[in-house]
């Protein structure tokens, strides 16, 4: 097997062990604050919105910090960084005994988080460039797999060995993740030439990957992206109560409809990113934009839970080559040296969009009707296919131009 496929193989594998530990711990997180004493019930809600948010908004601090330092060292060293770094971070919130604690350590944990952007930065400079778009697609589908079954992994084990086991056997799987990366992931990394480039400041770098016109629009394609998305997200639940009642099976639908759409998503990521690599990501990208924007309409006209279900999962076929097609053009147009730096401001776009999406949407939600969220998604989405064609496929070279349309090798 070629190196680059060994390393997608174990990549998938640790996408897939980070994500399902970093989800286990979301079905039961508010009742986990219950046990450490926030019984009245604004509180609570106060407290699992920080604390959810606290990673995201260190996350989107650090990682521009975190993609410098890969290029300068290299990137399996701040896969491991970590890797390592968030099982014990993990493992320790087991042992909180109030809310602060808690919150601490989540904040901590995003500010050494990484995991997922230094694999896609790593396995985009060891996949051939004509696989580009297979490689992404593929690693998108092993983390998809792990935010699918975390969860229900979470809630079941919540039942049988209470909350705080959970936070140990999530610490576990990363460092598992962790321990298959340092043994079998192989980077050809060239650290006396990396050293001998001067160093350059986090806005320094900003400004010479914005003097590329498609990066900064890529970045904020993702932003983008997960706001239109998460904006409804949490609301989910409330939507499948009103359209199956207050009887048995509510939770488990509601399971299942907040995971169908990543059924469909990881089936999908690898068909679209070997279509990618014969049509272009950018054509697959506005493609996927166009039709998630439109998958978005049926949301908000179905009358129960089995129309919301088909719905759902026929956006996820479109989400599978959003994020995958991303990365590809990412790597793409970004200068060789830069991969990881670049990456890091896309993650801080991707982790801006997880934190505000869910906030507007909620405080939107008492204006309008979930109905009428779904459908301000879908023209979101249908703006940012909009955006994407003027900022990307516009700019392609005609066929018989001698244009390659990517950004020089090297800085």
């Amino acid at each position: 097997m070629p190196g680059w496929k060994t390393n997608l193989t174990v990549l998938w594998f640790g996408q897939f062990l980070v994500m399902a530990g970093m989800t286990m711990i979301v079905p039961f997180l508010p009742l986990y604050l219950q046990e450490l004493g926030v019984t009245e019930p604004h509180a609570l809600a106060t407290w699992s919105g920080i604390i959810f948010a606290g990673n995201f908004v260190t996350s989107f601090v650090f990682q521009p910090l975190w993609g410098g330092l890969a290029d300068r060292y290299g990137r399996k060293v701040m896969l491991l960084r970590s890797g390592f770094g968030m099982a014990v971070v993990m493992t320790l919130m087991g042992f909180a005994t109030g809310p602060w604690h808690l919150l601490l350590l989540r904040l901590v944990n995003g500010t050494i988080s990484g995991f997922i952007p230094a694999g896609v930065a790593l396995m985009s400079a060891t996949a051939p460039r004509e696989r580009m778009g297979f490689a992404m697609g593929t690693l998108q589908s092993g983390a998809v797999a792990g935010s699918i079954l975390g969860p229900l992994f979470g809630g079941l084990l919540a039942e049988w060995i209470g909350y705080r086991y959970i936070f140990y056997i999530t610490g576990g799987l990363l460092f598992l993740a962790s321990m298959l990366a340092a043994l079998l992931v192989k980077e050809t990394f060239d650290s006396k030439a990396a050293a001998q480039k001067p160093k350059q400041s986090m806005s320094a770098a900003f400004k010479q990957l914005r003097g590329i016109p498609q990066l900064p629009s890529l970045y904020a394609v993702t932003f983008l992206i997960q706001f239109s998305l998460l904006s409804v997200l949490p609301l989910l639940p409330l939507f499948v109560q009103k359209l199956h009642g207050t009887g048995e099976m509510l939770a488990f639908y509601a399971g299942m409809v907040g995971s169908i759409t990543g059924f469909s998503n990881m089936i999908a990521s690898p068909l679209l990113g070997r279509l990618s690599d014969r049509i272009g990501p950018e054509r697959i990208l506005a493609i996927c934009l166009i039709g998630a924007a439109i998958a978005s309409v049926p949301q908000a006209l179905v009358q129960n839970v089995w129309q919301l279900f088909a719905a759902r999962f026929f956006l996820g076929i479109f989400l599978g080559g959003l994020l995958p097609t991303v990365n590809s053009l990412i790597r793409k147009y970004t200068p060789g040296g830069m991969e990881s730096r670049s990456y890091s401001f896309n993650s801080s776009a991707l982790s801006l969009g997880n934190m505000l999406g869910p906030v507007v949407g909620g405080f939107v939600s008492g204006y309008v009707t979930i109905q009428q969220l779904f459908l301000i998604s879908a023209v979101l989405l249908f703006v940012n296919a909009v955006w994407v064609y003027k900022s990307l496929l516009s700019r392609l070279p005609r066929k018989g131009s001698s244009g390659s349309g990517e950004a020089p090798a090297s800085p």
